[in-house]
């Protein structure tokens, strides 16, 4: 099985196993996948595809090829077990020969024995890595119009998402607005009929939609009711991202009585192909999102977008490459897919990616040049910041303020009623023309309450506004602000809150029980509807995972950087589905404003889509390189990129970025679209970086691909990709790349700058390449002094003709 397989499975958040209870499992037996096959087995033709080649699914070689795997699964679970016994979830042949099932741990060792078994792999969890970036990232004038205008922006190419379905009613999706859409002949996918409408889920725009929940249904964790038997989005997360990626151009996007502008899709024009195999109040199983996987890569889309990485590490395979996702999607890249995916949501600590291989391209998120600010003016004349997208109280008027605590119609309440959560405990008579005071607990941290509530307690109760106060905080807790209808604030610095908590109590006479004689504090509430736009952006977000990449699961350090790129993942506006409980703020609103990588993931599916439909011949690799070596690593006001870092008070630190937080840049898509030189590679390479890789067995990658090891390119350091890392710089190390022309001839001179305490050389120092040439030039690195920590450093090659190419260099100098 070439591919990269072998799904592997790790664990159900039950947790240890129970002798006697069925669960699910992953298996991979003996024999090709289709992708893979080159004949051998009586009557059947080879199926397999060079790399980067489609494959006709629809053939009578493929057709019979897959349907022969699938017999041979079900003959085997028919020879080893009675019927009723177990049950078959999903057969895998496209990516991997193999299946998933649900039966008790005796049948799974009993399967283990088998002859022609590969692996036996007991499932686990998956989750979701939880507007205005197009004009930040200059499409409208610069990269659309050479594609004919977003109205043509992605014409053809179809996006997959394997996500939480799609809200298919948003405006973001619809095709009425739009030029018809035509028949897309290469792709193969099908459309679920939504059992409640009876309609299908597509449109022209939405070309193809189902859901994967065999696995879910098994494990017993499948609510029909809210999680929907269909590709229906109960959730919200996979409107967002598919809107992200291809929805709509200049979509208002209403809430509260306010437009904050107008929404759109990095590739407007593209088509959208569904896999739902995320759910709302679990996330979702390896053996479901393989099978979407496997479905889509066969379905023949052209991108693929991942919000989800997995729980935790596996529990059978050492090595971060050969987990379920990585060596599923090594498949899909030979069949010349592009894959996107989020790195991971544990930042700012080192080692937190949950996006390992060098065949997928990882997203780092970033923050873009919107702030939405508020301020709380209080009757002592002191202004105190915060958040709050929300109109102002009128102007130049000032409203007394009341503590939820001193408005309470029964004092007996058990649980916290400063939250606001609940209008009918609080005395509306007190509050109606009054601002609100109310304090931020834990409840909201944990989702159990929320601001969007807070806003209908006090319109309920006839305030004219809300404040929510922050008085304590853990570090690294993350606010956002939340559109509400009527005028309200969080004020999230603790000396802020304890300033207004002061100017209330001196302001508020009370008796000798506690109880308010007389309430004398006001405030008024400033507009925060409008952004305040910055130079220092893009910064590195905080909750974005950072590196140093690992090659195992005892974290040893791989000699390949990770995160690829850096793109838009805070505070993102874009479609919502009015199921989805995902945020508990935007509970039946139509548009939602979230982050994280998961947000991230789909700008970059998105703007390889426009690569794509640019330059149609292109690998997945090839797009790849273009996105980071034209990536830039300064913010708008020209200075280095800067990340965000927890501290001790609310305010994040910044501190100077590197490699490890953004990989080679923030992305560029103008640039992108004519990177002067890629540096481009293949399945082969990838095995070979696998073969090279110290510490990972060569059985193991031959049992995930079915494929006898290569050592090629001698190093893992030498992998043909945008980016140099050398995690165990003994001495002197030699690396190689390989630069492809794909402009016109033009003439490179290579410049090479690092930390001094390793020294760098390039070899030659200048090439020149003609259309469609390809040259080798050489890096040569040296431990000057060992220092026991990374150093960065990055080759420069600027062409004669304007074209600038950069990769990062990473490398730590060792004794030995």
């Amino acid at each position: 099985m070439e591919l990269g397989c072998a799904v592997l499975v790790l664990v159900m958040l039950a947790g240890l196993l129970v002798t006697g209870k069925a669960e699910i499992y992953i298996v991979t037996v003996e024999g090709e996948p289709i992708i893979s096959y080159k004949g051998g087995e009586n009557g059947f033709e080879a199926t397999a595809v060079e790399s980067d080649e489609k494959l006709d699914t629809k053939s009578e070689l493929v057709t019979s090829y897959a349907s022969h795997l699938e017999k041979k699964h079900d003959l085997l679970l028919g020879m080893l077990f009675e019927r009723g016994s177990y049950k078959k979830l999903y057969s895998y042949k496209h990516l991997i020969n193999g299946f998933s099932v649900h039966l008790s741990p005796e049948q799974a060792e009993t399967l283990r024995r088998a002859p022609g078994v590969k692996s036996v792999e007991r499932d686990w969890k998956v989750r979701k890595l939880t507007t205005h970036t197009p004009q930040f990232l200059g499409l409208p004038t610069s990269v659309w119009p050479t594609g004919g205008g977003f109205d043509r922006a992605g014409e053809d190419i179809v996006i997959g998402f394997v996500d939480s379905g799609i809200y298919p009613h948003h405006p973001s999706f619809a095709a009425y607005h739009t030029d018809p859409y035509g028949p897309v002949p290469k792709y193969k996918g099908k459309c679920e009929i939504d059992p409640d409408t009876k309609r299908d889920f597509c449109n022209g725009k939405i070309i193809g939609a189902q859901h994967f929940a065999e696995a879910a249904k098994a494990a017993g964790a499948f609510n029909p009711a809210i999680d929907f038997a269909s590709p229906m989005d109960g959730d919200g997360h996979g409107s967002h991202t598919a809107a992200i990626a291809a929805g709509n151009n200049g979509i208002p996007v209403r809430m509260g009585g306010h437009e904050f502008g107008k929404a759109s899709g990095m590739a407007p024009r593209a088509r959208i192909a569904v896999y739902k195999a995320l759910y709302r109040l679990f996330g979702g199983f390896v053996a479901d999102v393989v099978a979407a996987i496997d479905q889509a890569v066969h379905d023949g889309v052209d991108i693929l977008s991942l919000s989800v990485g997995p729980n935790g590490p596996p529990a059978t395979t050492k090595t971060t490459f050969l987990n379920p996702f990585d060596a599923t999607l090594l498949g899909a890249v030979k069949a010349g897919v592009f894959v996107a995916q989020a790195a991971g949501n544990g930042g700012p600590f080192p080692k937190t990616l949950v996006s390992y291989s060098p065949w997928i391209t990882s997203v780092a998120a970033a923050i873009d040049d919107r702030r939405y600010k508020n301020h709380l003016t209080m009757g002592n004349g002191k202004s105190l910041a915060g958040i709050g997208l929300s109109p102002s109280t009128h102007l130049n008027q000032t409203y007394t303020m009341v503590a939820a605590n001193d408005v309470l119609l029964d004092s007996s309440v058990k649980y916290s009623p400063s939250d606001c959560q609940r209008p009918e405990v609080l005395n509306k008579k007190l509050v109606e023309g009054n601002i609100l005071l109310c304090g931020y607990s834990f409840n909201f941290v944990v989702g159990s309450a929320s601001i969007k509530k807070v806003s209908e307690t006090a319109k309920a109760l006839g305030a004219v506004g809300f404040v929510l106060a922050v008085e304590n905080v853990s570090p690294g807790t993350k606010f956002d602000p939340v559109p509400v209808g009527i005028p309200g604030i969080l004020i999230t610095d603790v000396s802020n809150s304890m300033d207004l908590v002061d100017y209330y109590n001196v302001s508020t006479p009370r008796d000798w029980t506690g109880r308010v004689k007389s309430f004398k504090a006001i405030g008024r509430i400033g507009d925060g509807l409008m952004p305040i736009l910055h130079k220092s952006a893009p910064q590195v977000a905080v909750f974005s995972s950072r590196g140093p990449n690992i090659k195992d699961f005892s974290l040893h350090d791989a000699d390949l950087l990770k995160p690829d790129i850096l793109a838009p993942g805070a505070l993102i506006w874009a479609a919502w589905s009015p199921n989805g409980t995902d945020e508990p703020n935007y509970v039946g609103e139509e548009f939602a404003m979230i982050s994280g990588t998961s947000m991230a993931a789909p700008h970059i599916a998105g703007i390889a889509a426009l690569l794509k439909q640019e330059h149609p011949e292109w690998s997945p690799a090839a797009i790849k390189s273009a996105l980071m070596t034209t990536s830039t690593k300064v913010d708008r006001a020209g200075r280095p990129l800067q990340a965000q870092q927890d501290s001790k008070t609310e305010a994040m630190k910044l501190v100077a970025a590197t490699p490890f937080d953004y990989g080679s840049g923030h992305v560029n898509p103008r640039a992108a679209l004519d990177p002067g030189l890629i540096f481009d590679a293949g399945y082969e390479d990838y095995l070979g970086f696998l073969c090279t890789t110290p510490g990972i067995d060569i059985h193991e990658i031959k049992k995930y691909t079915n494929s006898p090891c290569n050592d090629t390119i001698a190093h893992p350091s030498n992998l043909n990709i945008p980016s140099i890392t050398i995690s165990h710089l003994v001495g002197t190390q030699t690396v190689t790349r390989t630069v492809t022309n794909v402009a016109a001839e033009e003439t490179y001179t290579i410049t090479a700058r690092m930390h001094p305490s390793i020294a760098i050389e390039t070899n030659p120092s200048a090439m020149t390449l003609k259309p469609g040439a390809s040259r080798k030039f050489s890096v040569t690195l040296t431990a000057r002094s060992v220092t026991g920590t990374y150093r960065f450093g990055e080759i420069s090659m600027k062409g004669s003709r304007g074209h600038k190419v950069s990769i990062p260099v990473v490398a730590m100098g060792h004794r030995r």
